[in-house]
Order: structure tokens, then C-alpha cells, then sequence
């Protein structure tokens, strides 16, 4: 029924912008609710640090709102748009990116055209930095405004590598074929309706997929003309790799959370995550031993940037452009790079900040088992968001039979 009533309401969710001036004046002392995941203790930190932040400087009580699950705020702008609540509703800022973006998106739920408004987003460099106005190969449109970036990252017990027959790490795709041959149940992943277990299966989809045609494809919506052609690389790949995975790929890991635990329990020597500084925060908890050891495949690291975004029916669309603003300051990217703070990528470009500002991102010396400084020479972009159920669906008919 909503997708029915989505297909007849034809309203339009873009609005004439203020001025700066007026944003501030109408955004300051209110309330704004923001939707973002709740998972990550420190994520969670750094984000009253910036409710603390934005309370001193306007006034501005935030909310987070913590999400085990952002589709879970998708549905609820489609029942406020379904029950006709078009300008009070309960979200204010949803921090986003991806498929639900691209749902977002589609039934015109987000507001359009102010996120290229914000004083804070030419920091950015959006002229020359693609990365700040696609999402998963979708244009933003001014829906979003870009708070960070994260991109894949290996991580292994060095103790245990030293003791393999080369004792290295993988460094590609193919690399990590041979050495869990040599190396039999030291690897595997998570099921792929797990956020790593999918990411680990976009890495090894794009590396397989190198010709300009297959690329070509990725970034364009799956279907039933293009699927087979292009997954096949993949399917040929993984029926290699699962006789040598961790208990034969009979079985599979539920999150990466757990993948972690297989690792500081030792029966894993390599694994990874999409967030880099989660793992010398692990060792500091002594929920990894300080023999790990993080890097970045030379082949190549799936990265994306993440966004907030605001719903067209937002109840305090001023006062969440204020919050989005200042999430986008040097002082507030600044922090929330700090490896004891989040490790989450600036996404301001340095060239833009004037010397006081590039100052606020110069770091003490790295924690051993952080990921060191430009170890990623490569990045590989997501595919279209639609290939995640093509890929989930032919993993299951494939491989999840006697999961």
C-alpha cells in the first residue's frame, strides 16, 4: 500500500533556501532528532561530543536517536508519508548512505537542494571531488551532506601469520586465494545480510570485474541482461575459497563482532572492517592482542562516504542544517579524525582549510596496530546499491543452504 500511495503522490520536497542569516535565526534553541547507528560506543561519544557542541554554539538540543538498523527510519518517513504527516515528522537528521539513500531517494523522502548550501560544504571542494555529490553512484542532488569516509581494512594476528608458510600477509584478492589454501580455516567472512560480510563480497565482485564493460555494468542498476555475466566471476572465485575457510564454509560467521572474537580467540589469523580505527581501539581494551596488525590490500580498498541527510518532512529542517554545518567544520572533522575519538576520514580537502585549520588534523605518532598513514593507494568505488540483492539472492541459492 505505501508503494501504492508513494506512485500517486506526485509532491515535490524541494524548497526555496534562505539565507544563511535566516537558517541561523530559525534553526537556533530547537530540538532536532537524530536518526544515526548506535552501535559503536565511541561513534556514539563522538556524537554527544557534538550535541555538547552544537548546544553552546545555537542552543540546538540533540537527539540521537540510535538505530540498530537506518532501513528502520526509512520505513518510518514512508508511514509518516503514507498517513499524509508532511511537515511534522519525527526525524530530523538521518545519517545515511547507500541503498537506503538510493529508497530515499527514489520516493522523494529527503529534502532537496540545501546541503550545496551550507557554508561549511565548499570546504569540500565538490567542483573537483566527485565523491561528495554521488552516493553509491547516485547523484545527491543537494540531499546530503558528506560526514565521512571508510573504506575496507585487513587486519591480522602477526604472531600467527610469522608462524604461515610466508609469513605475509595477502596483499590481493588472488593472494588471499593462496594463502587460505596454505592456510586452511584461518579466513572467512560473515554472511552476507551482514554489513562486512557484504563489503567483503563488493571488494572481491569489483576486483573481479576489472574489464570497462563489467565496471561499466556495476554502477548501473542490476538486472536480469547483466547479473549472471557479472556475478559469475565472483561465484567461480568463492567456489575456490570456501574449502579452505573456517570450518570448510560449511558455516558462517553472523557479524563482524564475531569474526572479531574468532580472531583474539585464535582461531582466525586474518580477518576485516570497514572502520580502521575500531581495531587499536580493540587492542586498547584488550579485545585483540597487540600482536595485531592492520593494512590495506594493494589491489585495492571498496570505500565509500557517508552522509546525513534531512527528511522532506522534517519537523526542524533550519536547526538540522545548523547540526549538518557544523559536522562539516574543521574543528568538528577534526576531532572526530582523532584515532581515540572515531579514526573516521575527513572529508575536507586540505587545500580549502587555511594553516590554522590544517593544524587541528596533525596527529601524535600512530598506535602499532593502527592502520598506518596513506596506506590506501587505491580505492574501489561501491556498485549501484541494487547489486546487494543481487548478490545476497545468488549467495543464498549458492551457499546458504546449510546455513
Amino acid at each position: 500500500m505505501i508503494c501504492g500511495f508513494l506512485a500517486t503522490v506526485g509532491m515535490s520536497v524541494s524548497a526555496e533556501q534562505p539565507d544563511w542569516q535566516d537558517v541561523e535565526t530559525e534553526g537556533k534553541h530547537q530540538e532536532v532528532y537524530f536518526n544515526a547507528w548506535g552501535g559503536d560506543g565511541q561513534i556514539n561519544a563522538y556524537i554527544q561530543w557534538a550535541a555538547d557542541q552544537v548546544k553552546a554554539k545555537y542552543g540546538i538540543h540533540l537527539v540521537h536517536v540510535k538505530l540498530s538498523d537506518t532501513s528502520d527510519a526509512v520505513s518510518r518517513v514512508l508511514a509518516e508519508k503514507s498517513a499524509h504527516n508532511h511537515t511534522q515528522g519525527s526525524i530530523d537528521l538521518i545519517w545515511i548512505n547507500g541503498a537506503n539513500f538510493a529508497t530515499m531517494s527514489e520516493h522523494s523522502l529527503l529534502l532537496k537542494d540545501w546541503a550545496n548550501t551550507l557554508p561549511n560544504f565548499q570546504l569540500t571542494d565538490p567542483a573537483n571531488n566527485p565523491a561528495v555529490t554521488f552516493d553509491f553512484g547516485i547523484p545527491t542532488q543537494g540531499m546530503e551532506a558528506p560526514w565521512g569516509q571508510a573504506s575496507l581494512t585487513f587486519y591480522y594476528d602477526n604472531l600467527a601469520i610469522n608462524g604461515t608458510a610466508n609469513n605475509q600477509p595477502p596483499q590481493t584478492l588472488a593472494q588471499l586465494l593462496e594463502w587460505s589454501t596454505h592456510n586452511p580455516g584461518r579466513f572467512s567472512y560473515p554472511k552476507p545480510t551482514d554489513f562486512l560480510g557484504m563489503s567483503f563480497l563488493k571488494y572481491a565482485l569489483v576486483s573481479l570485474n576489472q574489464e570497462p564493460l563489467n565496471q561499466k555494468q556495476l554502477n548501473q542498476p542490476a538486472s536480469t541482461f547483466n547479473t549472471d555475466a557479472v556475478l559469475l566471476p565472483l561465484w567461480d572465485f568463492l567456489d575456490k575459497l570456501h574449502p579452505s575457510l573456517w570450518r570448510n564454509g560449511e558455516h558462517f560467521m553472523q557479524s563482524g563482532a564475531q569474526m572479531r572474537r574468532l580472531i583474539d580467540d585464535t582461531e582466525l589469523s586474518l580477518a576485516f572492517t570497514f572502520s580502521g580505527p575500531e581495531i587499536p581501539a580493540a587492542v586498547k581494551r584488550f579485545d585483540l592482542p597487540t600482536s595485531i596488525r592492520s593494512y590495506a590490500m594493494t589491489d585495492g580498498s571498496l570505500s565509500n562516504t557517508h552522509f546525513v541527510a534531512i527528511p522532506y518532512n522534517a519537523s526542524q529542517p533550519q536547526a538540522a542544517q545548523l547540526v549538518a554545518n557544523f559536522l562539516l567544520s574543521p574543528e568538528a572533522q577534526a576531532h572526530k579524525q582523532k584515532a581515540h575519538i572515531w579514526g573516521d576520514k575527513t572529508v575536507l580537502i586540505q587545500s580549502k582549510l587555511h594553516s590554522k585549520q590544517q593544524t587541528l588534523f596533525k596527529t601524535a605518532k600512530p598506535h602499532p596496530s593502527a592502520l598506518p598513514f596513506n596506506s590506501i593507494k587505491r580505492t574501489l568505488s561501491e556498485p549501484h546499491p541494487s547489486w546487494v540483492n543481487a548478490i545476497i539472492q545468488g549467495w543464498e541459492k549458492r551457499y546458504g543452504v546449510n546455513q
